[in-house]
């Protein structure tokens, strides 16, 4: 190895001069490393259930091996984005009420495999069970199981959505015993990694004035998350499992880091500090089944630039103060953004995929997230909340024209993800990387034998040279652009050309 390339390994040489014609300034120090990488995941929400049931066994396939394969095509493009973990819905049991749910929307009801008698059914959600055991197949490391709701035949109206008052968990405490062993035996049949027992505490979730709800959901408060969770501790630790409890899911990402909120009056904020701070009262960071993780959610913390960066360096302040890590756990863009970008429409080109992987930029380098994961893998929505959507003859929505089978279209969004779940993969160290340009992020990824750069490109093409590349080095290029799905690319030399307003990863072996 010559003396430069082995002093840019060791992170004492960080700049490649930008020189006319040859490319942009690209700064690599391999020596200040940040967080380890977990996992990129997805959820099953809501579409699966039915196209799990009802759709030809060929598209059932081919979704699951856009969402998990690793393989690659005779020509090495990407079949998929190969995600690493796996989000699962444990139903509440909404769909057996049918109508009487008072969910209007039977895509969003969820089977329930309690039974009125207290036993377990575990044929219920075929749907979803085919993509979990899809995931298995293809090797996906980690998988957890999440609850919107307590089994209905637990809460304390009888139905999976909340009561309207904030802070008030919708559930019948004596029935704490039952809950546990719910929710262990559903772990142990299936083998969770993880349980995430309660899914955006903050909202009500609760039904409007039609007295008709949304979906499954309860908010829950701190103490009452502490109190369920140390009594699941407890079961786990007996039954001998390996599954790890997540928490909070909390529904914005202020709720984790931030006091006096619009929250704080419902003791539903706050909730590093109250959970893994040892003298609050609702500590359980010393629980040996609670993973050392808070999981929370981006929506509504994205628009303008400023807040997407400043409110992450303030989480990241935050996690690092109580020596834990962060894990974005479920994205899709919602609301209008500061006029950025709208959550209405669907949108299958760049504009989302940009914007999203903006977003997963900054979770990553300035919150340091480990894992980050997107809501719906699935969707039949007018919206932008889909990996992958499916549609009939044009007709978009949870309906029965797209129950039973429809045309499938994957999104620049899912092959853009790609860029990151595909190739920054779990064990990995996030390295510092900069980037002398305007309107391109960058960031960068390592094992002792390989580093992964990804690079968003929000403005016009241009050339980017990589320091430290020896002659006997090859590199690839994978490229996600208006005209390309994760399209490989083997570079020679080693400067690389990334298209106007691509997410472009770049791959190369270590001397």
């Amino acid at each position: 190895m010559d003396l430069f390339k082995r002093l840019t390994y060791m992170g004492l040489v960080m700049a490649c001069s930008y020189v006319p014609g040859h490319g942009q300034v690209l700064r690599l120090n391999y020596s200040q490393t940040y967080q380890t990488i977990h996992s990129f995941g997805a959820s099953d929400c809501w579409s699966l259930a039915m196209v799990g049931r009802y759709y030809p066994e060929e598209k059932k396939k081919q979704i699951a091996e856009w969402l998990f394969s690793l393989e690659k095509d005779a020509n090495g493009n990407p079949k998929g984005i190969g995600l690493s973990q796996w989000r699962f819905n444990i139903g509440a049991g909404s769909a057996e009420q049918g109508k009487e749910s008072r969910i209007t929307n039977e895509w969003r009801r969820a089977e329930g495999f309690y039974g009125t008698d207290g036993s377990l059914n575990f044929e219920k959600q075929i749907g979803q069970r085919y993509f979990l055991q899809a995931a298995q197949q293809y090797q996906v490391p980690y998988t957890l199981g999440f609850l919107n709701s307590s089994p209905v035949q637990m809460t304390q109206n009888g139905f999976a959505f909340g009561s309207g008052k904030l802070g008030e968990w919708n559930f019948r405490r004596e029935k704490i015993h039952d809950w546990v062993n719910f929710l262990v035996d559903v772990a142990t049949h299936f083998s969770f990694t993880y349980v995430s027992p309660f899914n955006e505490p903050q909202w009500d979730w609760a039904a409007g004035k039609s007295g008709n709800a949304s979906q499954e959901g309860t908010p829950i408060n701190n103490g009452d998350i502490a109190w369920a969770v140390k009594q699941l501790d407890e079961g786990i630790r007996k039954k001998g499992l390996q599954t790890k409890i997540v928490i909070p899911e909390a529904g914005q990402l202020d709720y984790l880091y931030r006091k006096n909120t619009n929250r704080s009056a419902t003791q539903q904020d706050n909730q590093i500090e109250q959970f893994f701070q040892a003298e609050s009262p609702a500590y359980v960071g010393n629980l040996a089944s609670v993973e050392k993780v808070v999981a929370g959610h981006s929506y509504f913390t994205t628009s303008p630039s400023a807040q997407l960066i400043q409110k992450r360096q303030d989480l990241q302040l935050e996690t690092a103060k109580h020596g834990v890590n962060f894990w974005q756990s479920e994205y899709c863009i919602l609301g209008d953004n500061a006029g950025e970008i709208k959550g209405n429409g669907m949108d299958l080109g760049m504009k989302t995929a940009l914007y999203v992987a903006k977003v997963i930029h900054a979770d990553l380098v300035y919150a340091q997230a480990s894992s980050w994961s997107w809501w719906l893998s699935v969707s039949a929505n007018d919206y932008k909340d889909g990996l992958i959507y499916v549609m009939n003859g044009g007709q978009k929505g949870e309906n029965d024209a797209n129950k039973y089978d429809a045309g499938l279209y994957d999104s620049k969004t899912l092959w853009a993800f790609g860029n990151y779940a595909r190739f920054v993969r779990p064990g990995m160290k996030r390295f510092e990387v900069q980037i002398d340009r305007v309107n391109t992020l960058v960031s960068g990824y390592q094992t002792n034998d390989q580093t992964v750069l990804v690079l968003v490109n929000l403005g016009d093409a241009f050339d980017l040279k990589i320091p430290g590349l020896g002659k006997r080095q090859s590199m690839m290029s994978y490229v996600t652009s208006a005209s390309e799905n994760l399209a490989a690319h083997r570079i020679k030399g080693n400067q690389v050309s990334l298209p106007r307003e691509s997410v472009v990863t770049l791959v190369y072996e270590n001397p």
